[in-house]
């Protein structure tokens, strides 16, 4: 039994007014695409140029309150208060223009901190007096649950406070209020000096400004980076200096002001994060294959800090995480090493752990689950501790996140729903669109922004390609309909009408324009493959089976003329039809014609077709090795993915298709298919009374002798096999299989772990959603951009 045994038959229309899609149609839509994304590539190409973010009011704040050494009486950096005073806003708040109503504790540390500057140094009496209007009217957001706190706020603000009262500035806050944060402030740093947790001091150090004479400033000077900075923070190392005067920390200011100009942002550098997460952007939304050059020097520059070691990858759990998935997943040689310094223990020991930041962990499952080795048991724990706090509502891992709560939730549904090996391209893509947010604030210390970590460029670019490769695939659907039925496929009463099914396992993973050769072919063979299974299972007699195989072996016959049944006519014309225009095709991109190679692949998978009908017509019970050994070509993968291989580009010669490599991933795929089928159909296939491996399994013993056994160890042996798979994939020295090609068998390899990670499989109306989100519904009417 093939794969197309999971779903419900799907049926789709199709209307003879519609013109025929030819190449010419394909052409035209890709020169038409080429024309209309343009612009929009071109300014994106500009964003891999230059990291932006956005200015900081709080970190300039402090960094304009560092006195001179030549007098105390002048600030050292007198350009960023001339800046404060240049860019207060309309409401006389300080912060991030068109801030989030959820961040208004935000708008208040950064006010409170530019009035101090202000009042310091002596100068913007109105601005300080309309900043302390802003504080009054806008307080109580305190005390409302649902703000989101910047980082270390319960301890900055109530600071801030104090020194506000010690230059004499009297504050509009109500003393319950204010006795409220002191409180809360003195319960944290009680809790951290009883836990005394190497979190806390990390975290006490980041939060320098706020904690003043009770810090232990010389001690703090460890986490000092080769940059000058501690944690790439402006404000704490303003404030370190101010103690300190150390002149690697004030080296640091100013190569910040010399970028940025006369104000800082809330952390800097952001580059290696800032670039990765824009690559992770492309890729979620399906237009990566745009930017192939900016993203692989962008690659080749952060394998490089990689191998050096950079601080800015290696001491933050979440740039590490998301380096190492990216650059593994695109080939590059990286070791699961560092994650041992933020296994379960020692992450909560961590800066990031102490904060319970759940970005960070959502970056480490999605990192673990990019394993290729058998080894890397670090990996398989991580993946299971950080799935374990992902699931858990009430996690404590959840009180910080470095967006806001909405989005973040839905973050974690989908890493939890949709794991890298689940996650079809088409799908992932629609629904980046539709989450996608233009207006994204990241919360660290405060509030920043970069158009490097949202852009509204990226999501128009987005939209529209989605648009454009859909209007081709409606078109392909729709000629794909009229040869079912020119072939006459739709008269045979015993197979099940897959059509749309079969086209969208193939747009939902080869989706873009030049692709439509291989897509049309993945669909055909898809199709005929279920035909086929379905008369070899219940539609065919012995002697029909047999016809069937010898017309194959023989192929140059006329099939009007031919002795054997309207039936076996049918699927042989259908066939032989496909496998000559697949033929044809491959000309041009492989410079011959590929049709034998084809015919090779079908007559492999009747013939093992034909072997299992044997085993059950004569009720043989071959040996669990016999029967995987036949059935993972019988599982029917081979005529959708192989010949698809000459299709989508690279020159693929025969040497290199008969290659142990190639038949080994080929392997590995259609075996990890099948035992995921077999577990899935074992109830009605017992009943049937069919041959399963399961059921051979639990019959032969093997160390299984229940069913909850064995299909423990089979789902183990389909990870390994993915696992492998995914290793093969990914290794580039000494591969003869180009990667475009390789990554063939990953994409069905998904289809497949979508289809069948539920225990009850994708039902029907779970895949005519899907269907139609890829194939019929526009993203267009549901974004805003």
């Amino acid at each position: 039994m093939s794969l197309s045994r999971l779903i419900n038959p799907l049926c789709c229309s199709s209307s003879t007014s519609d013109s025929l899609v030819t190449s010419s149609y394909v052409k035209e839509k890709m020169e038409n695409t080429s024309w209309c994304l343009g612009e929009s590539k071109d300014r994106i190409r500009k964003l891999f140029n230059k990291v932006e973010l956005s200015i900081s009011s709080y970190d300039t704040a402090w960094v304009a309150m560092i006195t001179s050494p030549a007098s105390h009486q002048t600030p050292l950096f007198p350009q960023c208060l001339n800046w404060l005073l240049a860019n207060q806003h309309l409401d006389g708040s300080w912060g991030l223009p068109d801030r989030h109503p959820l961040l208004m504790n935000d708008a208040l540390l950064s006010t409170l901190a530019s009035i101090l500057a202000l009042k310091q140094w002596g100068v913007g009496e109105d601005q300080i007096n309309r900043g302390l209007h802003f504080i009054q009217s806008n307080i109580a957001s305190i005390q409302d649950e649902k703000q989101h706190l910047p980082i270390g706020f319960g301890i900055n603000f109530p600071s801030l406070i104090e020194y506000a009262q010690n230059l004499g500035i009297n504050l509009p806050i109500e003393a319950t209020i204010l006795n409220t944060m002191i409180q809360k402030r003195e319960i944290e740093l009680q809790r951290g000096k009883q836990r005394n947790s190497e979190g806390w001091r990390e975290y006490q150090a980041y939060v320098s400004e706020g904690m003043q004479d009770s810090q232990d400033w010389k001690t703090i000077m460890k986490y000092q980076r080769k940059n000058g900075s501690l944690f790439n923070s402006p404000a704490t190392t303003a404030a370190v200096f101010q103690r300190l005067k150390n002149a690697e920390c004030l080296g640091y200011l100013q190569s910040v002001l010399e970028k940025f100009g006369n104000a800082v942002p809330t952390i800097h550098p952001l580059d290696i994060y800032a670039r990765l997460c824009m690559i992770d952007s492309l890729e979620r939304l399906g237009i990566n294959h745009h930017f192939k050059e900016e993203i692989r020097s962008v690659l080749d520059d952060t394998y490089r800090f990689w191998v050096q070691g950079a601080e800015d990858i290696f001491l933050d759990p979440t740039t590490c995480a998301m380096a190492f998935r990216i650059l593994r997943l695109n080939g590059y040689d990286v070791s699961s090493d560092p994650f041992y310094q933020y296994s379960e223990d020692k992450f909560a020991e961590s800066l990031k752990g102490y904060l319970k930041d759940v970005s960070a962990v959502i970056e480490l499952y999605r990192a673990s689950q990019a394993i290729i080795h058998p080894d890397e048991s670090i990996l398989v724990r991580q993946s299971l501790w950080t799935k374990q706090l992902l699931k858990q509502e009430s996690s404590p891992y959840r009180l910080y996140a470095d967006k806001l709560r909405s989005y973040v939730d839905q973050e974690v549904k989908d890493v939890l729903n949709f794991p890298l090996y689940a996650n079809l391209e088409r799908l992932l893509n629609r629904r980046s669109m539709e989450y996608y947010n233009v207006e994204e604030t990241r919360i660290s210390k405060s509030s920043y922004r970069s158009c490097n970590l949202v852009s509204q460029e990226i999501l128009k670019l987005a939209v529209e390609d989605f648009n454009i490769c859909q209007s081709i695939h409606i078109e392909e659907l729709k000629q794909l309909s009229r040869w079912v039925v020119e072939y006459r496929l739709d008269q045979l009463k015993f197979a099940r009408q897959k059509l749309a099914y079969c086209y969208f396992s193939g747009a939902a993973t080869l989706f873009t324009p030049e692709l439509s050769d291989a897509r049309i072919s993945w669909a055909k063979n898809g199709v005929l493959t279920t035909v086929v299974d379905d008369f070899f299972d219940v539609g065919g007699s012995e002697e029909e089976l047999v016809d069937l195989i010898q017309l194959v072996e023989k192929w140059d016959v006329d099939i009007n003329t031919a002795c054997c049944s309207e039936t076996v006519k049918i699927i042989f014309s259908a066939i032989h039809s496909t496998v000559c225009e697949i033929g044809e095709k491959s000309v041009k991109r492989q410079g011959r014609n590929v049709k034998n190679n084809v015919i090779k692949i079908w007559l492999d998978l009747i013939q093992s077709m034909y072997k299992e009908a044997e085993w059950q017509r004569t009720k043989t019970v071959p040996t669990i090795d016999d029967y995987m050994e036949n059935a993972y070509i019988s599982f029917a993968l081979g005529p959708i993915v192989l010949p698809a291989l000459y299709l989508v580009g690279p020159k693929l010669s025969n040497e290199d298709a008969e290659t142990h490599e190639l038949n080994h991933l080929y392997k590995l795929m259609s075996t990890c298919g099948r035992l995921f089928n077999d577990i899935h159909s074992f109830k009605r296939e017992s009943e049937e009374g069919k041959l399963n491996v399961l059921s051979l399994h639990i019959t032969q013993g093997n160390g299984a002798s229940t069913a909850e056994d064995a299909i423990e160890k089979l789902k183990g042996d389909a990870e390994e096999k993915r696992i492998e798979l995914l290793r093969l994939i990914l290794h580039e020295k000494g591969s003869l299989v180009p990667r475009d090609c390789k990554d063939l068998f990953w994409k069905m390899t998904k289809v497949l772990h979508l289809f069948y990670m539920k225990d009850d499989g994708f039902t029907s109306h779970e895949m005519y959603s899907s269907v139609k989100a890829v194939i019929n519904d526009p993203v267009i009417s549901l974004m805003n951009y």
